[in-house]
């Protein structure tokens, strides 16, 4: 089963850590925080994904 990206955008300091991990998840919104390009995560980003998880300073990122 593919996990669900969710975002807090209130823990979100805009580092870039997540888009520069896995660009084709993550891209930015108007307001310079990150936002998902896709609410569900491909097989085949689902390492990515979890090391952009893992990697996020703030915990801003979580995969359900």
């Amino acid at each position: 089963m593919s996990k669900k990206v969710k975002l807090d955008k209130d823990l979100c300091i805009s580092c870039g850590v997540c888009n520069a991990v896995c660009p084709s998840l993550f891209d930015w919104d108007d307001d310079g925080k990150v936002k998902p390009l896709m609410e569900e995560v491909p097989a085949d980003l689902a390492d990515a994904a979890e090391e952009a998880e893992a990697s996020c300073p703030t915990g801003a990122i979580s995969l359900e």
